[in-house]
């Protein structure tokens, strides 16, 4: 293969990449998002500066992908901390588990979503909308909700899903030093907002090594919403690069 026709690839293997060439959109791409007050220095452990915490508040999200391009149908479940950067307000990504490689690989490669393999699940049972997450053999999350109790405005729907949210990109060197080291911002785009509802909610957290969403210990919880949605994901931008500034000021949250 000449070198002009290795620059054409995005990613490996050449000859199969890893995820298609494509921006995804997403239909069908359903919510549970239970809201909860954690530990304060829990957060301020695990949220990176120059990011601010307001609230100690996690959004502990479950999002079932009724079909995506590219990808196809998947399953996600994660963390996402209310932050404010510069004056704006968002949410930084904590942590994303799911069943899918391509999208993975993608999230991780081509943006910096902090993504890695689990197996999620978002279902009804009884009454309830039920949002799981298991490492291997092992559940570390459930969270349970009313099964569409009460509607939720749409503008108040938007407003959840389409904040700005930060993420932390790192790629290492060969000398096993960071090579890229950013703060980065994006947000989704085309948002139609289906379904909303909200309603009673519960969320238990388990402790797993490999899946430490315990470490933000669920103190109370707050709101809960469930939401269908078609959406885009926006590419993302650098807002802060840690291997040029100088972090000898520091910053509070």
């Amino acid at each position: 293969m000449k070198a002009q026709d290795v620059r054409q690839h995005l990613t490996t293997p050449l000859t199969s990449p890893a995820y298609a060439p494509t921006v995804p959109r997403f239909t069908d791409r359903e919510y549970l998002n239970v809201v909860y007050r954690s530990d304060p220095d829990a957060l301020r452990a695990v949220v990176p500066e120059p990011l601010r915490i307001d609230e100690p508040l996690v959004r502990f999200e479950v999002m079932k992908m009724g079909d995506v391009s590219g990808y196809g149908p998947y399953t996600e479940a994660g963390q996402a901390i209310p932050v404010s950067f510069e004056g704006e307000q968002g949410e930084y990504l904590h942590a994303m588990y799911l069943d899918n490689f391509p999208a993975t690989a993608s999230g991780r490669e081509v943006s910096a979503y902090p993504k890695v393999i689990g197996s999620p699940a978002l279902y009804a049972d009884s009454g309830a909308l039920v949002g799981t997450l298991d490492h291997g053999s092992l559940r570390v999350a459930t969270a349970t909700m009313g099964y569409k109790h009460h509607v939720l405005d749409r503008r108040e729907a938007e407003a959840q899903i389409a904040v700005p949210t930060f993420m932390l990109k790192t790629i290492p060197g060969y000398d096993g030093l960071p090579r890229v080291q950013e703060l980065v911002r994006t947000r989704i785009t085309d948002l139609t907002v289906k379904e909303a509802w909200t309603g009673p909610a519960r969320l238990q957290l388990f402790q797993h090594v490999l899946a430490p969403l315990a470490d933000l210990p669920v103190l109370e919880v707050v709101s809960a919403s469930h939401i269908l949605t078609d959406l885009t994901l926006a590419g993302v931008e650098p807002v802060h690069d840690y291997l040029k500034t100088d972090h000898s000021k520091g910053v509070a949250s």
